[in-house]
């Protein structure tokens, strides 16, 4: 049997003070912490309550709630008039062990204990940085998101007595009919509610597709520039991502052939709509050869319209997905990313029998969206709320677009070129001579603008940036262009 006196309680006993945690409770984790990894071996006699209160300058009660605490765990056994004692675990094989004196029992390791596949084809995306200015790649301006209305009616909804039935329903009937309904207005399909799955996102949507649709070394076709996540979501699947020319009536469906007879194509993705990151849309002509190619060499077009809602003119270019009568179109897109975050949703657009596989491999990652905020969403389409926000705030973005695009032509039209989009959230600009992206990124964060990497595009043939213009309101607008002339113009000089 260990002697109390050697084991070094000070050494892994840390107690924070400020902790939400009482002392005593992280006092009793961490001893069974210290027991769990055979620093304080089994049989071992702990000290007595009045010691320990001195070493570790706790009042007694307090380690006598902890003792408490680890018998009623399984820890200890407490003996009366005798002491407490560590107790045998069938599980742990414990052995004497030495304390190393820079020990915490506080500690989380920083690596796996055990090798795994580490993958060297998908970036992080993501950058933190804490600069007041910003730009994206073409997001809403959240502060003017919509946030009352929803909020009243999921309190209204909550409060009513029928609600609590849809929690344990699969999907909101009264949600996919206003959808489809929606969708069939606004787009031109001809769907019903069975043609729809409703996801918490886009890339959930699109991971889904990918899942369903592409085995190992399986050929993606994607335009030479195109959405950095959609191309990371296909490399999960193993997929092999083959380029497509783009210019500006869109991908070149002529390369597009050309790729179709060298390489077995499973997917063709695009943007039709607004191409990403150029904005571009592609041309009519194109729209009817990309669906005949399809039919001709069998391959599926995933269409992401990730920003149909933002058009500033009278009518919006429709869909592919309105136009295919052969099933090869599967659609996808936002709704309500102009709401409340929480409000926010994707869905995918297919045939009945592509849904219901759909649905089997989503009940495995995520059971259902809210049914409450489904609840919402349907009677704001149905009263006709959400077109009223729409109008509102394509209004506010369409004049931020005009105002943008003049202080680009007014400041930096000797560097840049570029044509103001139809829609969207985003202008594509083109620098007239190369300059280095990550340079210009780099200088401007010491002026307190930040760029993400994400946004920059350059190549041996092309030097460009997509930038957001939504999330900026007109005095924003000037400080962000104001110093990217400032470093724009330095480079030049």
């Amino acid at each position: 049997m260990n002697s109390p006196a050697e084991i070094p309680y000070k050494s892994f006993i840390e107690i924070e003070r400020n902790s939400d945690t009482p002392i005593y409770l992280q006092l009793a984790n961490q001893l069974a912490k210290a027991i769990q990894l055979g620093y304080i071996p089994s049989g071992t006699k702990l000290l007595g309550t009045r010691q320990l209160s001195d070493i570790l300058t706790l009042h007694r009660n307090t380690i006598v709630n902890s003792f408490q605490e680890l018998e009623a765990q399984g820890w200890i056994e407490i003996v009366p008039n005798r002491g407490s004692y560590v107790l045998s675990q069938s599980s742990q094989k414990f052995q004497k062990t030495i304390v190393p004196k820079q020990f915490s029992i506080n500690l989380y390791p920083d690596k796996t204990g055990f090798q795994f596949e580490q993958s060297i084809l998908l970036d992080n995306p993501y950058e933190n940085f804490n600069q007041r200015l910003y730009l994206t790649d073409g997001t809403i301006d959240h502060r003017l998101a919509e946030l009352k209305l929803p909020a009243k009616l999921y309190s209204a909804i909550l409060k009513r007595k029928t609600s609590i039935s849809k929690v344990n329903q699969s999907k909101n009937e009264y949600f996919l009919k206003n959808l489809a309904n929606y969708l069939n207005l606004t787009r031109g399909l001809h769907i019903s509610k069975e043609n729809i799955l409703v996801t918490r996102s886009s890339e959930i949507s699109l991971f889904l597709i990918a899942e369903i649709l592409l085995k190992q070394n399986d050929v993606v076709a994607v335009a030479n520039l195109s959405y950095y996540k959609s191309n990371m979501i296909f490399q999960t699947q193993f997929a092999k991502i083959k380029q497509v020319k783009t210019d500006q009536f869109g991908i070149d469906t002529d390369d597009l052939r050309r790729l179709c007879e060298q390489f077995p194509i499973r997917i063709v993705y695009v943007t039709p709509h607004h191409h990403y990151p150029t904005t571009v849309t592609l041309s009519s002509q194109r729209r009817v050869e990309l669906l005949q190619l399809s039919q001709e060499f069998g391959f599926a077009i995933v269409e992401d319209d990730y920003d149909f809602d933002f058009h500033y003119s009278n009518h919006p270019i429709l869909p592919l997905a309105s136009s295919d009568q052969n099933g090869m179109v599967l659609y996808t897109g936002k709704f309500g990313h102009y709401l409340a975050p929480g409000y926010q949703i994707g869905f995918i657009v297919a045939p009945k029998n592509l849904i219901l596989e759909a649905k089997k491999h989503l009940s495995i990652l995520d059971q259902q969206v809210d049914p409450f905020i489904e609840q919402v969403l349907g009677e704001m389409i149905s009263e006709g709320e959400i077109n009223r926000i729409l109008k509102k705030h394509r209004k506010t973005y369409r004049e931020r677009r005009d105002y943008f695009c003049q202080k680009l032509k007014t400041e930096l039209n000797d560097f840049i070129s570029f044509t103001s989009p139809n829609g969207g959230l985003a202008v594509w600009i083109n620098f007239n001579q190369p300059i280095n992206l990550m340079e210009l990124k780099r200088n401007c964060l010491k002026n307190e603008l930040f760029i993400p990497q994400t946004i920059l595009y350059q190549t041996q043939h092309q030097t460009g940036i997509r930038l957001g213009f939504a999330h900026l309101n007109f005095e924003e607008i000037d400080e962000v262009i104001s110093i990217l002339k400032q470093e724009i113009t330095k480079k030049a000089e």
